[in-house]
């Protein structure tokens, strides 16, 4: 087996990691970001990934910086990997790390690239609408996820499938992926596929974009808009001067009165019985699950027996 150093932070690194460790690779040791304080209460939280290798007796290192940090690539040269496994860590490797491993290092992406290159291609692929997309092996290079491919998996994204739903989904067929990658690159049959010209950028996603406009985008667009911030940060509009988020809706084809008439986010129906409808520029969407300013997600029939919405008004 080769002698793996593994790079990752959040559960969809944990599940690569998780894969490579049952499939018996020496790994030498695993790199995480530090912990980080949450909560009301401020606690130091440490990364899913640090928790399986504390868990599983492996080695974790924690630097705050990789690039110039020359104690922690003496440490690295040291440790004398095969080859180094980076998933989603969320730090650029310098090339002085990448020319380290004799079989390179190897990244697990969440996308089919060269289509979203960058920090958050689950996300776009679902606020985007897409109806496909997979998981990408890569030789890393010193560019932003342009090194040459290796072994892609497609899946196809359900319609009403949230960013989370399908971020577990990935997780899991990108650690079996990685294993496969790993047993052809031992095996030296590993492809390197150049990914082209052609290609989209998925950034950070900013809390500007989680506003919902109801002025400009259609049903569709909106829906997208939800789904694809659930569980991230949730689409908002504002009710009254209060914030409302929603993190589930669907669009409606129910023929509902004064329809013709009414305008852009004002509110249709608004009933513990029948639920939350909402005009937008194109039909109608009925609200799923609903927030309430510091309160709990709910289901929104829950949430109207003891929030009153009034019918008529326009929400912004």
């Amino acid at each position: 087996m080769l002698r793996v150093l593994f790079m990752g932070t959040p559960d969809f690194a944990r599940d690569s990691l998780e894969a490579i460790y049952n499939a018996g690779h020496n790994i030498l040791a695993v790199v995480t970001n530090p912990d980080k304080p949450k909560g009301r209460g401020m606690k130091m939280i440490a990364p899913p990934v640090k928790e399986f290798a504390i868990e599983h007796n492996l080695k974790v290192y924690q630097p705050e910086k990789v690039k110039g940090n020359e104690e922690f690539l003496q440490e690295i040269k040291d440790m004398n990997p095969d080859l180094i496994c980076v998933v989603a860590y969320g730090k650029i490797l310098p090339k002085e790390i990448l020319d380290i491993p004799p079989y390179g290092c190897i990244n697990v992406h969440g996308s089919l690239l060269p289509k979203y290159r960058g920090a958050a291609p689950i996300q776009w692929a679902v606020l985007n609408g897409d109806t496909i997309t997979g998981v990408t092996t890569m030789y890393m290079d010193i560019g932003m996820d342009t090194g040459d491919m290796i072994l892609k998996e497609e899946v196809t994204i359900g319609d009403n499938e949230t960013t989370g739903e399908l971020w577990e989904r990935l997780s899991k067929i990108g650690g079996k992926l990685l294993v496969k990658t790993i047993k052809q690159i031992q095996e030296k049959t590993a492809p390197r596929i150049p990914q082209g010209d052609y290609y989209t950028m998925a950034p950070m996603l900013s809390k500007e974009m989680s506003k919902i406009d109801w002025s400009t985008k259609t049903s569709n667009e909106i829906k997208n808009l939800v789904r694809g911030l659930n569980p991230i940060m949730g689409a908002y509009t504002m009710y009254q001067t209060k914030k409302i988020k929603l993190w589930k809706v669907d669009i409606s084809d129910n023929d509902i009165e004064g329809i013709d008439k009414a305008l852009p986010g004002q509110i249709l129906i608004a009933n513990d019985k029948e639920g939350l409808y909402i005009k937008t520029i194109d039909g109608v969407i009925k609200v799923l699950e609903i927030q309430g300013e510091n309160a709990k997600r709910m289901n929104t029939c829950d949430f109207l027996r003891g929030n009153h919405m009034e019918v008529g008004e326009i929400l912004e």
